[in-house]
């Protein structure tokens, strides 16, 4: 996906990690995406009230407060089917039947190279 392809897509990445969110974040918007951040799914939820146009929900499973990710991978399929669905992790292996439809799992540690190849297949699908 060349810059100017991708410089109108949102995506709102959820990881407790600090450190891990940042690099994600930073080499998103470095391949031209818009990013927004939250640390937990509560604030990934409140931020999406808020924002209009997220094209991907990119979200760790395992964090803490009332529900990981993929608890917020089913809400917010439900809220807003639009929405397309990563999640991560390096621990906790999903079934597909554990990722909404059309929804892609990311094993930890991924190279950007990976990711960024999982948002062109979501976002071209």
């Amino acid at each position: 996906m060349g810059m100017d392809q991708a410089t109108d897509k949102t995506i709102l990445i959820v990881e407790d990690e600090l450190f891990v969110r940042m690099i994600g974040a930073d080499a998103l918007e470095e391949a031209g995406y818009a990013v927004l951040e939250a640390g937990s799914a509560d604030e990934a939820l409140q931020v999406l009230e808020k924002a209009d146009h997220v094209e991907v929900l990119f979200t760790d499973i395992r964090m803490p407060g009332s529900m990981d990710g993929l608890r917020l991978a089913e809400v917010v399929h439900e809220r807003w089917p639009n929405i397309r669905i990563l999640v991560t992790s390096g621990d906790v292996r999903p079934s597909p039947d554990d990722i909404p439809d059309d929804g892609r799992f990311l094993a930890k540690p991924y190279r950007f190279q990976s990711l960024s190849r999982e948002l062109d297949t979501l976002l071209t699908e």
